[in-house]
């Protein structure tokens, strides 16, 4: 499946829930994705946000969800 970052990254993402050490995120689209904690240090994460702040993890998890995918199909 290939995800269109632009797409997803388009309008605003709200915070769904905490979960295993992750804040998890989705998009106006419907896209959910992970945060790592150890990633935040001092920053602070609103319950919704541009989805442009958040493309890195994103993207991080658009490509680890393609990775999947294929090993599954292969």
């Amino acid at each position: 499946m290939e995800y269109n970052i632009k797409d997803l990254v388009r309008g605003n993402v709200k915070f769904t829930c905490y979960k295993r050490g992750e804040l998890w995120y989705q998009t106006e689209s419907g896209f959910d994705f992970p945060v790592p904690i150890e990633d935040i240090g001092d920053a602070t994460f609103l319950s919704e946000d541009k989805g442009l702040l958040f493309m890195r993890y994103i993207r991080k998890h658009a490509e680890f969800l393609k990775a999947a995918l294929s090993n599954v199909s292969a």
